[in-house]
């Protein structure tokens, strides 16, 4: 777990860097929490990690303002209303990477600034239409463009004198949408290095993108909560509509379902769901032959309040029946039909001091495929097999709530497919093993 230790001896020179660069210039606080006049503490234990009332705000469309609004009217009908500030923020990620043994080729100990610079344009359009939208600059592209969109109009009524909470919302991205911090989209380790060598495969759902969904939504009696949404492609940097040169394009649309129950009871919290996508995807152009999947997923969610602080823990399992006539031919393999698991489970403290630790496992497996998973240097598995597992440790440090330092590690026990020369090429799971140093700063 510890093979590259020789390395740690750089990481506290460049939390000092870090440190020093940044703590006395973070004066500011993020668009919402301008919007809401509150602290970014009412609505995140850390981010993007959101409490109750955060995932209220959001599922009410980010539309409840604790300030005054420019408005005009006309004929007693309002015709205009404004925030008095623009709703935008910015995001700025560097981080630190050290792999346990150099990638063949490439350079260790890597510093990425920025990793990640994001700009939102978050908050209340209208009374009951509010907006999360982020571009960003990636700096293994060098490209800035479209990365989170979620717009949506949220409102309330009664049933049984029962509040009902309904909406409906624009979306690039199965669960963007979701409020739960154990969904693909918001779920731990929350950041990860972009260069560190990761497992090979993913389920659809956590690895659909260049997509757009339209769905609605409901909460009754803050206790069930139900959606049906659909999602086509939206082809980003290629060729617009779709042609046989276009890539991975969904044929018709995608439907996609989320339904959780929750409750709370003094301190503790909890919430059950599940959810999927039955997506029918063409690997190469629009036409013949689709790959279809169904993927069915389950979720928990454990939150208890302390005097020092809160105690916070996710589940989620998600298994994926791929049914591969396009990617193999039909009826040209015994196994055009393969099964993939991805399970994540993640416990930690967030203390009142400032900081938080966490630990997470995460393990994927599926069916051994040796036209989907073969061997390649560092990317590939020697033995047919997707499968891979390990933990991640994260320590953070919060020294204001929309400023935040983390130290992660990240120890495979098993990499596509094997724990020794999974490549073919003498690489083992523990060479992958990643330290990795993160600054984000929201301002």
């Amino acid at each position: 777990m510890f093979n590259n230790i020789q390395n740690l001896k750089i990481v506290p020179a460049f939390i000092v860097i870090i440190l020093m660069f940044f703590s006395s210039t973070v004066l500011s606080i993020p668009s919402f929490s301008r919007q809401t006049n509150l602290p970014c503490s009412s609505c995140h234990y850390k981010f993007p990690e959101l409490n109750p009332f955060g995932r209220f705000f959001k599922l009410n469309g980010y539309t409840m303002t604790g300030i005054a609004t420019i408005k005009s009217t006309e004929e007693n009908k309002s015709s205009l209303q404004l925030l008095n500030s623009l709703p935008v923020s910015v995001s700025f990620q560097t981080s630190y990477t050290s792999i346990a043994s150099n990638v063949p080729g490439e350079q260790n100990n890597v510093i990425e600034f920025p990793q990640e610079l994001g700009i939102y344009l978050a908050g209340a359009i209208t009374p009951h239409i509010g907006a999360f939208v982020q571009i960003s600059y990636d700096d293994q592209e060098g490209t800035i463009g479209l990365d989170m969109t979620d717009i949506r109009y949220a409102n309330h009524t009664s049933i049984n004198d029962k509040d009902l909470l309904y909406g409906v919302s624009l979306n690039n991205a199965p669960t963007m949408q979701d409020v739960w911090s154990t969904v693909p989209m918001w779920s731990y380790p929350f950041i990860g290095s972009g260069v560190a060598p990761t497992p090979m495969v993913s389920t659809v759902l956590e690895s659909m993108m260049n997509v757009i969904g339209f769905g609605t939504y409901a909460m009754y009696n803050n206790f069930i909560y139900a959606e049906v949404s659909a999602y086509r492609s939206v082809v980003q940097g290629g060729p617009v509509p779709p042609n046989a040169s276009s890539s991975n394009t969904i044929s018709s649309v995608a439907p996609y379902w989320r339904l959780a129950l929750q409750h709370q009871w003094g301190t503790q919290y909890v919430e059950v769901g599940t959810y999927g996508i039955t997506p029918q995807i063409y690997p190469v152009g629009i036409t013949g032959e689709k790959d279809k999947y169904t993927d069915l997923a389950f979720d928990a969610q454990y939150e208890n309040s302390f005097n020092s602080g809160s105690l916070i823990a996710h589940a989620n399992y998600i298994y994926e029946k791929q049914n591969l006539d396009a990617t193999h031919g039909s009826g040209g393999s015994a196994n055009a039909s393969n099964v993939l698991n991805s399970l994540k489970v993640d416990a930690g403290y967030n203390f009142n001091a400032g900081y938080s630790v966490t630990v997470g496992y995460f393990n994927i497996n599926g069916d051994n495929d040796n036209k989907l998973y073969v061997p390649d240097q560092v990317e590939g598995s020697n033995n047919g097999s997707p499968n891979s597992n390990g933990f991640t440790l994260q320590v953070t440090f919060i020294p204001w709530l929309n400023t935040q330092f983390a130290l992660q590690y990240v120890a495979y026990n098993k990499f596509n497919g094997s724990s020794n020369n999974y490549d073919g090429s003498g690489r083992n799971a523990s060479d992958n093993n990643t330290l990795y140093v993160n600054s984000w700063l929201m301002f």
